[in-house]
């Protein structure tokens, strides 16, 4: 256990501590608290947990670590939405190298995975949050993971390192092309495959420590090699303001986030599914129209589809973004009665209209969605 103190010695908080390599790390050159790298344990009420973790990376610049802000007060962010949190303590220069940096956050993954069922997490989905050089130690972990050393004498090196999802904030990504520190900050975009995690980056445009484009350079590699990603470069916001609780503009990046992970699916174990069915207004096909299937699970993916005309008001979500079995509030959006679109500009309704039913949606089931426009009414058959 460890107890954490304010700047007068008062506690507030305490947390369990983990060191990653018990009988002492690699390379260690020392036995104090900055030789000796661990995390602290955080998780969140049972009855909320989601069973999704996150390694947290505290940003420094691989030289000190902004362990509040950047640390435990994220951790507790995540442990009241449901998601453990590890706030890792890394080995950072200039006494070690970033490739020490770099062998504390493959084992800080691969101690939380080896130990995910005391935990309450599920194994494969355990992600990595970082700031800044922490964020630049969460795109090496990405890049540079292994998936377990399957004849190590250590059960923890035989356990995946490999992230499920990448949260790298206002991070550097190459030094090289930042034209700082190109040894310390090695290119991670350079390093990117099609196999790297899933990646959602948060950078501002006001940064002047580390500039967006960092985290274009990395979308860039991710978006080439088929990589599921999501980028967000906010207007305004300082560099290490961490989850922004003073900015109402970059502050806003948090509840994307948890916006991008329950869309990934990355907050159930449930399996998704693909779903096909028929959406009619009166009898007849609308135009252009959205299938939306909302679940009463807030933590499973909402799934949606824009069909048309053409198909006879017939739809199909595939199973990659699809919805994962149980109720579902469905809305059918109206959105225009001309299809095929023509040059004319006469416009086809007066405004988009939303039809909501309830409907349980099942494996290898069809929908049947009828509403109507004079009584509002509708109703959903399940073939």
């Amino acid at each position: 256990m460890v107890r954490e103190s304010d700047t007068e010695g008062r506690v507030v908080s305490d947390s369990e501590e983990r060191l990653l390599w018990p009988a002492g790390a690699p390379g260690a050159e020392g036995q104090a608290l900055t030789d000796v790298p661990a995390i602290s344990i955080h998780l969140p009420n049972a009855s909320m947990a989601t069973g999704t973790g996150i390694v947290v990376n505290p940003g420094g610049g691989y030289r000190i670590l902004a362990s509040d802000h950047e640390g435990l007060q994220v951790a507790r962010w995540l442990n009241r939405r449901g998601i453990a949190a590890f706030v890792l303590r890394n080995r950072v220069g200039p006494k070690y190298s970033t490739e020490i940096s770099l062998l504390d956050g493959l084992r800080a993954m691969r101690v939380v995975r080896s130990n995910a069922s005391g935990f309450g997490i599920s194994p494969n989905r355990i992600g990595m949050l970082g700031f800044s050089a922490g964020g630049h130690l969460v795109t090496a972990v990405g890049t540079g993971y292994d998936r377990g050393v399957e004849d190590s004498l250590d059960p923890v090196e035989r356990v995946s390192s490999r992230p499920d999802f990448l949260v790298p904030v206002y991070a550097v990504t190459s030094g090289a092309k930042r034209g700082r520190k190109a040894e310390e900050y090695f290119s991670t975009d350079e390093r990117v495959t099609a196999d790297t995690p899933p990646t959602f980056l948060v950078h501002s445009h006001q940064d002047s420590i580390v500039p967006s484009d960092q985290s274009l350079l990395f979308y860039r590699a991710l978006a080439a090699h088929g990589v599921q990603s999501e980028l967000h470069v906010f207007g305004y916001g300082e560099h290490g303001a961490g989850l922004g609780s003073g900015d109402p503009d970059f502050g806003e990046w948090p509840g994307l986030m948890l916006k991008w992970l329950r869309s990934s699916g990355l907050l159930t174990n449930k399996k998704r599914m693909a779903v096909q069915g028929r959406a009619t207004l009166d009898g007849s096909a609308m135009g252009l129209f959205w299938i939306t299937l909302i679940p009463e699970d807030q933590q499973a993916p909402i799934a949606r589809v824009m069909a048309n005309r053409s198909a006879d008001g017939h739809f199909t979500i595939a199973a990659e973004q699809g919805p994962v079995p149980g109720p579902h509030r469905v809305e059918i959006h109206h959105i225009s009665d001309q299809y095929p679109h023509v040059a004319t500009g006469v416009y086809s309704i007066d405004d988009a209209t939303c039809y909501a039913l309830n409907a349980a949606v099942a494996e290898g089931e069809v929908l049947e969605l009828r509403v109507s426009r004079a009584s509002h009414a509708s109703r959903a058959v399940i073939k």
